[in-house]
């Protein structure tokens, strides 16, 4: 574990470097070909830095936060878009921050908070807004646009962080459950995980930098439909980048093709055959195996799905035929988990996520234990 510990540290060290070069490279060369030709080397750095990491917490929120989300930032940043081209006055610790984390800069926080707490009044306003974006009314934006979220209450991070902890000790009991439970527990474990870590983020984030976190998560077991899930509700960070990199380019360039109307339908299933692709990438740095193809088999055929979903929102009048809302939601959440059990979760176990998973649990346990003793002999030796 001090070997993984100091192989972290390395790693972060390569990246703020690289950041500060790309940070200065921004300042010195204009936005276009040239400059990612100057940023092509870094893209490439961070895809082999979370090589040298072998644990699933350390490598596993390495590779998410440098092979992915900084890269695809990058990109955009290669041609003057993104967050990262937001202000061109934004400072070095600023530039690092928002390249390594899902961040978003708050200019005006009060008057953010206001104009939250005033659409949290005009709900119904906000939710038939949306109402029309999931029948495809809009077509200049994304299926589902991410809405602005508020904070979420200390209470509901303590609840979460509560069934945490009791997974964790169920975790003991695991030879006498069932494989398909154990992968649900897992499911959750993960969802708990990044809601947990990501807050901690946020808050260290928001104290230090005066910035604001993105929400990961926005209550996934209420998603009404595909487009709830994937646009609104699931890995929401994911959804951010793949957005201005890969949907809105496949989405203008479709509809100088095929029209507006059904523009996409391409840019759908561009934006699912990438995040694939990247899905792969991760659970390669996460097991060191090599690919089956599942997790791609996975994302193409939610895909295809939510495409089939919005081209019948399309075709069918608004409101002519609308399922219940507990429907909508069961069958929806039943679709994502029949298809995870299927296709999703079988790689997790290749790739020994679970065993893994305890073992860095025992070494941080046994870590923090012999913290808390050698402070507490201290003491005592002080009295």
């Amino acid at each position: 574990m001090e070997g993984e510990i100091r192989n972290f540290v390395r790693v972060w060290l390569l990246i703020f470097i690289s950041l500060c070069y790309c940070y200065a490279t921004g300042k010195a060369v204009s936005k276009g070909p040239v400059r990612f030709l100057f940023i092509i080397p870094v893209i490439f750095l961070f895809l082999y830095l979370p090589l040298k990491l072998f644990t699933l917490h350390l490598g596993g929120m390495t590779a998410f936060f440098i092979a992915w989300l900084a890269n695809f930032k990058l990109l955009l940043f290669a041609f003057g878009k993104g967050p990262l081209s937001s202000d061109p006055s934004m400072s070095l610790g600023r530039f690092i921050a928002v390249a390594c984390f899902p961040i978003k800069i708050q200019h005006n926080p009060s008057k953010t908070v206001l104009e939250k707490s005033k659409n949290d009044q005009n709900g119904a306003k906000s939710h038939s807004t949306q109402q029309s974006h999931l029948n495809g009314n809009n077509r200049e934006n994304l299926p589902l646009e991410v809405p602005q979220q508020g904070q979420k209450s200390l209470l509901n991070y303590a609840v979460k962080g509560l069934l945490l902890a009791m997974l964790v000790r169920v975790y003991d009991y695991s030879d006498y459950m069932h494989p398909k439970v154990l992968l649900v527990l897992y499911a959750i474990h993960i969802y708990f995980l990044l809601e947990l870590v990501l807050a901690m983020v946020a808050a260290l984030t928001r104290t230090l930098l005066g910035l604001e976190l993105e929400p990961q998560f926005n209550e996934p077991y209420l998603s009404t439909s595909l487009q709830d899930f994937w646009g609104r509700r699931w890995n929401l960070m994911v959804s951010g980048i793949l957005r201005p990199t890969v949907y809105k380019p496949v989405l203008n360039l479709s509809s100088c093709a095929i029209g507006r109307k059904w523009a996409s339908v391409p840019a759908i299933m561009a934006t699912f055959v990438v995040s694939a692709i990247m899905h792969e990438l991760m659970f390669y740095y996460l097991g060191r195996a090599k690919p089956t193809w599942e997790i791609t088999c996975f994302f193409l055929l939610h895909g295809l799905c939510l495409v089939v979903e919005v081209v019948l929102k399309k075709a069918v009048p608004k409101g002519k035929f609308q399922l219940p809302r507990m429907i909508s939601r069961s069958l929806t959440l039943s679709f994502v988990m029949v298809t995870c059990f299927w296709q999703f979760f079988p790689q997790l176990l290749r790739c020994r996520a679970d065993a893994r998973m305890h073992e860095e649990y025992a070494v941080l346990g046994n870590f923090m234990k012999n913290i808390s003793r050698t402070f507490v002999s201290r003491n005592l030796q002080a009295l």
